[in-house]
């Protein structure tokens, strides 16, 4: 949308300037030709009558006569004619080439003829055409600070809104909005604002439920569990024993998957996704990984970044993790780690590639399904990897197979954006331990 409010407004200002610019240019040639051209005609017409009045006196006109009437300043006659009534011819000056003249006969028959050079009346208009040139560049540049302006004033509330929808879809705190001054965008805001107590509130239900459910269950699972034991413990049948075993076992079990789903209800409930500092996430890849690779003799270059994306710490964590041991088992060489924004979207993307061999043809469509694997591997590191990053919204790709390079895209935060503005309550978490 910024964009194009610029290009319409540039376009606008374009079109004015070539319609009125035009116009006013050729006027101003026209009339500096115009000025110049009554300009000598009044010096000629002052020449003749002064000099028929000396020729009528019985005065003798000579050339040094004729010199006072012509000058070598911009704009001046550069050259007279005089023809006399007794046909004698006087000149002055030197003819320019090409030249405007203009002539005048007075009564007694003295011719006088005047010439100014073209290219004097040339560099005036092109003076004036200079000038409007720039007040057309003048206006240009004044239009487009008014529509950069106007562009940010439009644009900045509907990207502090797809922040603020960012974070409620996330589960986190509503964010507050001040008001733009736009009425569409503040009604979108106050309805945003009136969904976000819903959710709430909502959410607020959920977690209730998923403490109460955790509770009731966990109660009657451990006394049946401590049940079974007694009852093991009392009994000396070796059958019923087994039995008592058998029965803890899929007690256990059964406690194991409740925890499971109590769990993917926290997580599926609550705010995993948050700011996150990409640089605090590669300091920790340095600190675990550099003695691995300075053990193996080869290299871990992190560059350094201020990107700031939307994600799960401690998932993005354990994906760069995974990439960058993989990169270590598998690869060869120098292995880089950079960040760098792709796209109109301020999509952040983390690349890991390294000097090795790169992945097998046969093996690189299916890189990230489970159980696939070169043999040196379990192969759930990647398909794995890949889950966590499509839970924040991004998606991992192999960008290069030889050598081997991979892509990690990251929902980022446009530079125009104010963070305290847009998340006065969030703060940037330190990035947890993969394991």
């Amino acid at each position: 949308m910024r964009r194009r409010i610029l290009r319409a407004t540039v376009s606008a200002l374009a079109v004015a300037v070539v319609l009125l610019g035009i116009p006013l240019g050729i006027a101003a040639v026209e009339l500096v030709r115009n000025d110049a051209l009554s300009d000598l005609d009044l010096r000629t017409a002052t020449a003749a009558r002064a000099l028929e009045v000396r020729y009528s006196a019985g005065e003798t006109i000579t050339e040094d006569v004729l010199d006072s009437y012509v000058s070598d300043v911009a704009g001046a006659p550069a050259y007279i004619y005089v023809s006399l009534p007794d046909g004698t011819v006087l000149t002055a000056g030197e003819e320019p080439r090409p030249a405007f003249s203009d002539s005048h006969v007075t009564d007694d028959g003295l011719v006088v003829v005047m010439y100014v050079p073209w290219w004097d009346v040339f560099w005036s208009a092109a003076r004036f055409v200079v000038l409007v040139i720039g007040a057309g560049l003048v206006a240009v540049a004044a239009g487009i600070a008014t529509a950069i302006w106007q562009a940010n004033r439009l644009t900045a509330p509907l990207v502090y809104l797809a922040a603020s929808a960012e974070q409620l879809g996330t589960g986190q705190v509503r964010p507050q909005l001040e008001k733009s001054g736009i009425e569409e965008i503040d009604q979108v805001a106050e309805e945003l604002e009136r969904s976000a107590d819903r959710m709430a509130a909502r959410l607020a239900t959920e977690r209730q439920f998923a403490a109460d459910a955790s509770h009731q269950l966990r109660t009657p699972l451990t006394a049946l569990n401590m049940r079974l034991e007694e009852i093991g413990a009392l009994s000396d049948s070796d059958e019923v024993r087994e039995e008592v075993d058998k029965s803890l076992e899929q007690v256990e079990r059964l406690v194991g998957v409740v925890d499971e789903l109590l769990g993917r209800s926290r997580q599926a409930l609550g705010s995993g996704t948050e700011l996150v500092a990409l640089e605090e996430i590669f300091q920790q890849q340095r600190e675990e990984w550099m003695p691995a690779f300075s053990a193996a003799g080869r290299d871990l270059v992190i560059h350094r970044t201020d990107a700031t994306v939307f994600a799960t710490p401690g998932g993005l964590a354990q994906v760069l993790a995974t990439l960058i041991e993989n990169s270590l088992h598998h690869g060869g060489g120098t292995t880089t780690v950079s960040a760098r924004e792709s796209g109109a979207n301020h999509a952040t993307v983390v690349e890991v590639r390294d000097e090795g061999d790169g992945v097998p043809e046969e093996l690189a469509p299916r890189i990230f399904e489970r159980e696939v694997t070169s043999g040196r591997g379990t192969g759930l590191g990647l398909a794995l990897a890949r889950d966590l990053v499509s839970a924040d919204g991004g998606r991992l790709e192999l960008a290069q197979r030889v050598p081997a390079a991979f892509a990690v895209f990251l929902q980022g935060v446009p530079e125009m954006v104010d963070l305290d503005s847009v998340i006065p309550h969030g703060q940037t978490v330190n990035p947890r331990h993969r394991r």
